[in-house]
Formats: structure tokens, sequence, C-alpha cells
């Protein structure tokens, strides 16, 4: 991609109103544009970013048995009615048409996917089953702040399987949090896992992924020898407490943003539906049911909350919008030559080629985008090309065929 072909390009001065580090540097960097509060277009940089995450998550999924879907984002009022969530949700969206028919906007999709998937489930030879989308999701959030962290539309992975018992739920839930901890690991992130109320979804104790950050809305304690994480919200313990689980550590307090949660919904959605399958002793029985879900927007957002400096954004490798951000100070007709070379590799590269930009704006720029590695070709570099981590303040010079080999 070239700079100058780019949609949107950097801002000279973040948004007035911008409360947090991911709202300011991604909108600055052009990355995302804010329509309204809690909603956002995703500009080219912005979706690169957002379509890598949603690889990782969904190579993660697949990994571990999911099937892919794509379910309706409007929903029928009946099925919200089924389950009780029309009048206990407060934050599900509600639209009447010229019908005077009302539906739902999905906030989550336990009353649509109960139905499908139980209709192709006769007896307990057809279970387990886990099937998961990528999808839009809409909440009618009184504030919708913090950037992408927390809005009235956002990109999520949610996944639910069914199963034939309770311990046949409790070894897939296994499988998944190993598979959720991996995903959080190949996008650079240390997610713990938190114990946390069910909320709306169960009464019983859900599992929150956690991400420490100064943006997030949760409070929680942790301790500093083993991976016992809860939520302050159900916590029986105070911090500087010791960790009940190993009896050694001492527990910590962090503000901490949820990443992604799993929730153990028993029987609650087959029986709302009545919706049965034959069992191993021929009698008709309700399915128990999980629910995983991760937000790949709120995932964007933490990645740039856990990755920047004063001067912007540091992508880690697995996500970032491009490779290579290669610059040309007053020699196109060179960058041009290196910049095909680096394609015809399979290298991503973003090529400043804009010709009326001084150095420290393009340097500046390449700053707050935040991508990996930065090549600049100028007289001083001759035959070389100088190399910079976006993580390193040195500098070097080295071939082109050096830099193919590293970033291979």
């Amino acid at each position: 991609m070239k700079y100058s072909n780019l949609f949107v390009q950097t801002l000279k001065n973040p948004p007035k109103d911008a409360d947090t580090i991911n709202h300011k540097f991604l909108t600055q960097a052009g990355f995302v544009d804010q329509l309204m509060a809690g909603v956002y277009t995703y500009l080219p940089l912005g979706l690169r970013v957002l379509t890598k995450i949603e690889q990782i998550v969904r190579e993660e999924m697949d990994t571990i048995g999911g099937q892919e879907i794509l379910m309706p984002i409007l929903h029928p009022k009946a099925n919200w009615q089924i389950t009780g969530g029309w009048d206990s949700i407060d934050v599900l969206f509600k639209i009447k048409s010229r019908t005077e028919k009302e539906y739902a906007l999905g906030q989550s999709e336990e009353e649509v996917v109960t139905p499908l998937v139980m209709k192709h489930v006769n007896s307990y030879h057809d279970l387990p089953q886990a099937v998961y989308q990528i999808h839009w999701k809409f909440r009618d959030e009184l504030r919708a702040k913090s950037g992408i962290l927390r809005g009235r539309e956002f990109y999520m992975k949610d996944m639910y399987s069914f199963h034939e018992s309770q311990e046949d739920f409790d070894r897939f839930y296994e499988i998944a949090k190993k598979a959720y901890l991996k995903i959080y690991k190949r996008l650079g992130l240390v997610a713990k896992v938190t114990e946390a109320s069910g909320g709306s979804f169960s009464k019983k104790i859900s599992y929150e992924f956690m991400i420490l950050t100064d943006a997030g809305e949760d409070d929680i304690l942790y301790c500093d020898e083993c991976e016992f994480c809860v939520n302050v919200e159900i916590a029986k313990i105070k911090e500087k407490d010791t960790c009940p689980k190993c009896d050694k550590g001492v527990l910590k307090k962090a503000r901490a943003s949820e990443a992604g949660n799993v929730f153990d919904l028993g029987q609650k959605y087959p029986k709302d539906f009545d919706l049965k399958f034959i069992g191993r002793d021929g009698k008709e029985h309700y399915a128990f049911m999980g629910c995983y879900g991760i937000g790949i927007s709120r995932a964007m957002g933490l990645l740039v909350e856990k990755n920047h400096d004063d001067r912007g954004i540091i992508w880690p490798e697995s996500v970032a919008p491009f490779q290579v951000h290669l610059i040309s100070l007053k020699e196109n007709e060179k960058a041009e030559k290196v910049y095909k070379e680096l394609l015809d590799a399979g290298v991503e590269v973003l090529f400043d080629d804009r010709e009326d930009v001084s150095a420290g704006q393009k340097f500046a720029d390449a700053d707050l985008i935040g991508i990996p590695v930065r090549l600049v070709i100028s007289a001083k570099t001759g035959d070389n090309i100088e190399y910079k981590e976006r993580t390193k303040k040195e500098t070097e010079l080295i071939t082109l065929e050096e830099i193919v080999k590293r970033l291979r």
C-alpha cells in the first residue's frame, strides 16, 4: 500500500474528547473514525488489524472443533420472550417495524443458536456440538466510553457448545480455556482467568479473561504466586490477604478489562425452548450448554492500551497492519524498486512515497502508526537500507536480502 493512496491519513492532533489511549491513538493514526459515542468506522489500517485478530481467533476455535456459522443480527421478539430476556436485559436494543412487529438486535445469540442447533440434535450420538460466529453485536450502553473498549456496536466471536452431561461440558471448558490462553499469547496479551458473576447469562460463577490496564472497568484480585484471580464484585477476600488457592501468595488489586468470557449456561435455554434429545438410557433429556465470547474489536483496543509509548502505537507482529513501514527521503525511484522487491518476496509493506512531506513528519507518522519495522531509503543509505524496529532506538544499515530473511 502506498501512503499517498491511503484513504485516511494521520491527524495532526488527537480528538479533544479522547479519554483513553486507544481512542486517542487509533483515531489520530487513522485506524478508526468515530461516528457517534460507542460506534466506530474501521478504516483500511484498522480493518487490517481487526482481520488479523479475527483470523487468530478463528484458527484456534477451528482447532478445538468449533464450526463457524453466521447468524442473523435481527431477532424475533418471541424468542427473547421465551427466555425472559426481552424484559430482563436492559442493554437489549429493541426495534419496532412498520408492521408493528418488534425485534431485538443481537447482543448475544442464545435465543437464536439454541433452536438452531437442537433442530439438528436428535440423540446423544449428535453431541457434543460447538458452533461459533464472528459478527457484530449491539448493546444499549447508557455510557459508551473508553474508545473501542466499551461500545454500543462491537465485533465479537461467540461460540456455543452443547453437551449430553455436565461432565462433558466441564471437559470441553478446559479445552476452550487453553485455546483462549493460546489466542491471547498469539495476540501479545497476558490474560488472567478470573472468577466472576454470571450476570444476566447465568446464576453460576462465570470465568472472565482479564487484561490488566488502567483503562479497564473492573477491579480484580490476583495472586502473585499462582494463577488465582477473582473479580472484586464477588470476592469474599481482600487485598493483601493470603491466596486461598496456594496459601503462599499475597493478593494484589488491579484495574482490568475483560477480553473474553465463558459461561456455564446449564440447561436453561434448552428447557426454555423445551428442546430435548434421546439419551443413552432411551429417555428424553435437555442438553447442557456453554457460551464462550471474545471481543475482537475490544482486543484491538486493549492491544493499543498495552503496547504504546508517548509517540504512538507499538503493534505486535502478529496483528500489525503491515510488516514494514518503508520511507523514501527524496529517493523515490530507488524506493519504488525496493517496494516492488519486498512485495514480490511476500512482505506486507506500507510505503510512504509522499514527496511534499518532511523527513520529521514521516518519522512521526511511522511512530504513531506503530508498524514493527521502519525502513528508510535516502542518499545517505547508499546500496543498503536503514533498518529500525519500533521497540528500539538503534538503527542499522543492512541489505535488502538480509531484511527479507529477517521478516520471513
